[in-house]
């Protein structure tokens, strides 16, 4: 690879940079530009009908600044524009920013676009950046200033026939590679031009139009700017990062740190070239700190749905936070320690939530807890009794875990890819809740009122096919049971080692799941056994049936 044909980019010389010692604290004014930047980068541009469902997501996501686009260079976003106003669809607490170019004809049109607009952020811009004044313009520094004074002096002059409340913005585009004592200088100057023309903040836009290094160089370039712009105190200072060397999060975050108090982007980061900034990106990073994102995310699924109908493009399974795949876990380890952390959580009942591997949520913003974890060969006991829980309400004991683990594993091995929760359910009805071979319960009746911890049993059942009805005492009704069942199969010689069960779901129609485990006196195997009923005791006997068919079938002393 030829490294000789490329330069390193500059870095700012900064040591009196602050920003590393900061955090964020809150959200910063949010503007979404799907409507411009997303829009222009389709293969398939976005139709009015699309655009407008855009735009209604945008309004219920809580965006109080959306950009349209360029109404002076496209007939379609001036029209889309125009049936914005007179349907009466823009709300009164939100801003539409419109793009533009330092050109009058373009600044004239741009102004009958936006007549009867309420509230407008005016965003006017021109390349600064040493190429291209160099090999695009051909012009030298104050020639490219003078463009952005002048635009600034074009709009200002055409306030005089709006009637709504108008904000200025200003971009030195291709800001990261401008020197940011040149930028600071075309930025003082617009300030200067428009002369506070609204009495409102004016926005100094600071966009990474191109990503040209790791970064720390753009926070440095962000704060410098900020310590240095002249009237600070009444600019908006913005950043619209791009995603050109895959660190646009990044460079969100740290110009957060540096001072930003406005960011531009897209839902899912869409955009010209590697995309834009992220937003939910960004705002899911501050949820999942306790930091309100001040915008209404709880449910991306439906983001994702029209996003991906508007667009035209598909979500990456492993986007971040949006992906499918993203809250998944196929590993045994990662499954086993989200089993546990869950259970932890759940324990410790605190309302704060801490569970290895899941950075948040997944309920919080509209996920479902079924494929947190998704079941293939690669997986562990942990990942299919997480599974059983928080989709079937199973809470297998830790010595069965692994047995029936080992059965799904099996399955995965031979069918290959990933085994669904369906089907791992299906496999525990037939390996535990079904099982009616070669014992099949057909009636059972408890008196476990009889003192001294003692209970007795009257079994109906068949084994092999053989009709058996007997009664029995024992040191309570699991024993009772065994004994019944002796009496009639004397073969059969196992001993209880463990019994648990728990409430399988809530209300008047409750049913209590039991889990046994036995161990064959003759091979010396353990075998689990499950029961389900609405009465506990009725669950521990069906349990035990379950158990002894299990140890039948796995020992060939009983054929």
């Amino acid at each position: 690879m030829n490294t000789q044909k490329y330069r390193r980019n500059p870095v700012l010389a900064f040591p009196e940079r602050t920003w590393p010692d900061r955090e964020i604290e809150k959200a910063p004014i949010w503007c979404s530009v799907d409507l411009r930047d997303g829009n222009q980068a389709l293969v398939e541009p976005m139709n009015v009908e699309e655009k407008t469902e855009m735009f209604e997501l945008l309004l219920r996501l809580g965006f109080k600044q959306i950009e349209i686009g360029f109404p002076a260079a496209s007939q379609i976003e001036y029209d889309f524009l125009r049936m914005l106003v007179e349907k009466h669809m823009i709300p009164d607490d939100v801003r539409l920013q419109v793009l533009c170019q330092c050109r009058q004809d373009l600044i004239d049109r741009t102004f009958e676009a936006i007549e009867g607009i309420p509230n407008v952020i005016f965003h006017i811009y021109n390349s600064t950046s040493t190429l291209q004044r160099e090999v695009v313009f051909k012009k030298d520094r104050e020639a490219v200033k003078q463009i952005a004074i002048d635009g600034t002096r074009m709009v200002k002059k055409g306030l005089s026939g709006y009637h709504g409340n108008l904000q200025l913005e200003y971009s030195p585009e291709s800001f990261t590679g401008t020197e940011v004592d040149y930028a600071l200088e075309v930025c003082d100057a617009v300030y200067k031009e428009w002369d506070n023309a609204t009495g409102q903040p004016v926005i100094i836009n600071l966009p990474a139009t191109v990503e040209m290094n790791t970064p720390n160089v753009y926070a440095d370039q962000i704060e410098w700017m900020s310590t240095h712009l002249a009237h600070r105190d009444n600019i908006i200072l913005s950043v619209h990062p791009h995603n050109d060397r895959g660190t646009g999060i990044a460079c969100t975050e740290l110009a957060l740190l540096a001072g930003a108090d406005r960011v531009e982007g897209t839902l899912l980061g869409n955009g010209e070239r590697t995309g834009n900034i992220d937003i939910l990106n960004v705002a899911y990073n501050m949820f999942s700190q306790g930091i309100d994102p001040e915008l209404n995310l709880e449910n991306i699924n439906e983001i994702i749905e029209i996003c991906e109908r508007c667009t035209k493009m598909d979500v990456d399974m492993r986007h971040p936070y949006a992906g499918k795949l993203v809250f998944t876990a196929f590993s045994g380890s990662h499954q086993d320690a989200i089993n546990k952390g869950e259970a932890a959580m759940k324990e410790r009942n605190d309302g704060i939530w801490q569970v290895p591997y899941l950075p948040i949520d997944p309920a919080d913003i509209g996920r479902e807890y079924e494929p947190v974890v998704r079941i293939n060969s690669q997986s562990g006991k942990g990942g299919v009794a997480f599974v059983m829980d928080s989709v079937y309400g199973y809470k297998l004991p830790k010595k069965m875990q692994r047995e029936f683990a080992d059965v799904i594993q099996r399955i995965s091995e031979q069918e290959g890819g990933e085994v669904k929760p369906e089907v791992i359910m299906k496999n525990f009805r037939a390996q535990y809740l079904d099982l009616k071979d070669p014992f099949e319960l057909q009636y059972v009746d408890i008196n476990d009122n009889l003192g001294d911890d003692t209970a007795s049993v009257h079994l109906d059942f068949k084994y092999l096919g053989k009709a058996y009805s007997t009664d029995a005492e024992g040191d309570g009704p699991v024993d009772a049971a065994k004994v019944a069942v002796r009496q009639c199969i004397p073969e059969i010689d196992f001993t209880v080692e463990d019994y648990t069960e728990h409430a399988l779901s809530g209300g008047s129609h409750a049913k209590a799941a039991a889990y046994i485990e036995i161990k064959d006196q003759r091979s010396g195997e353990v075998s689990f056994g499950v029961g389900v009923s609405s009465n506990i005791t009725r669950a521990t006997i069906r349990a035990l049936f379950s158990a002894m068919n299990r140890m039948v079938m796995r020992s060939k002393d009983y054929v």
